[in-house]
């Protein structure tokens, strides 16, 4: 049985991740008696936490809020957890920017030492919009570890998992030896920049098939990721290009009028630049890794288009009109080599 100041600590995470628990169940969830519940519940509200019993066939308790509650207490999954969601709503672009800085230094001042160390290895850059991506998951002590060698600035050694096979099981491929240099985020999923000291390259790689290997290697100087900006670095090479200054640019940016309202381009547009030209008409400047491809996420919007420019998407749009004109007549079209 564990010691009563973490049993306690445990029963009031319980407690603040639902509204009503039934006794019987906080008993099994936590390997305790009943009673033991009751006295631990007693002890909380010693502390000043108003928790209520509520009666039943299913009996049990509720924290209930208000003006008095005493200051919420976390365990250490909880509070890595809060620190990694401060730090990525420091680069959300929704406003509250600074104070979700003024919040993690308060959090972090008032942690335990051990947890403010953890804290401190975990630096997360986020890079572009977010988005749920339940099947991507990392283990938290992939990430802690991948934190830890970003932190001590020691070359880190892993297995790492390629995309499955048709039989539905990854490839791994031989261990890697890199220089770690920074966690992302990006689009709900983690991902490690670093140099790799093998193909003498910068790489990016997905957090959740990374295995880890101990012990790390030794310590290096760390290099500037192209351009100085990682989160310029990262996103360009999401968007094909391989520029090696870091700016970040799509290889292929466009601009067309839409017969669209500005409001519900805006919606769609992931990146796009939307300008609003009238009720019903707006200006988008969208990029691409192609050509073809920005016509044909431009095509998706099922609207009028005119293109102000360049004449690459002038023609892509020529070209797709072509390969759709013959799919729809069921004829053949152009044939393209893949190498």
């Amino acid at each position: 049985m564990p010691k009563t100041s973490a049993r306690l600590l445990s029963l009031l995470s319980l407690l603040q991740a639902r509204r009503d628990w039934p006794g019987a169940l906080l008993a099994e969830r936590l390997d305790i008696s009943p009673r033991t519940v009751r006295r631990d519940v007693d002890r909380l509200r010693e502390l000043g936490y108003p928790i209520v019993a509520f009666k039943g066939p299913d009996g049990g308790y509720r924290l209930d809020a208000g003006t008095d509650l005493p200051p919420l207490l976390f365990d250490d999954e909880q509070a890595v957890a809060l620190a990694v969601a401060l730090q990525i709503a420091t680069t959300s672009g929704a406003g509250i920017e600074e104070a979700a800085a003024r919040a993690l230094t308060t959090v972090r001042q008032v942690m335990p030492g051990r947890l403010r160390h953890r804290i401190d290895m975990l630096k997360v850059t986020a890079v572009g919009r977010s988005a749920t991506r339940p099947e991507s998951r990392v283990d938290s002590g992939v990430l802690m570890a991948l934190g830890a060698a970003v932190h001590a600035r020691e070359v880190l050694r892993f297995d790492y998992a390629s995309p499955k096979r048709g039989d539905g099981d990854p490839a791994v491929t031989a261990p890697r030896r890199v220089q770690p240099h920074h966690l992302v985020t990006r689009g709900g999923r983690w991902y490690l920049v670093a140099w790799d000291l093998d193909r003498e390259d910068w790489r990016t790689f997905r957090a959740d098939r990374i295995a880890p290997r101990v012990p790390t290697g030794p310590r290096f100087i760390p290099r500037e990721v192209p351009g100085g900006d990682v989160a310029a670095f990262v996103a360009g090479r999401f968007r094909g290009s391989d520029d090696s200054g870091g700016s970040g640019d799509w290889p292929c940016l466009g601009e067309v009028i839409l017969g669209l309202p500005a409001a519900e381009v805006s919606r769609y547009s992931r990146d796009g630049l939307v300008e609003e030209l009238g009720p019903d008409r707006c200006r988008l400047v969208l990029g691409s890794w192609s050509w073809p491809g920005l016509a044909a996420d431009i095509g998706r919007f099922d609207a009028d288009i005119e293109v102000v420019g360049p004449a690459e998407l002038r023609d892509a749009f020529a070209q797709l009109a072509r390969r759709y004109v013959n799919a729809a007549a069921g004829t053949p079209g152009e044939q393209r080599q893949y190498v």
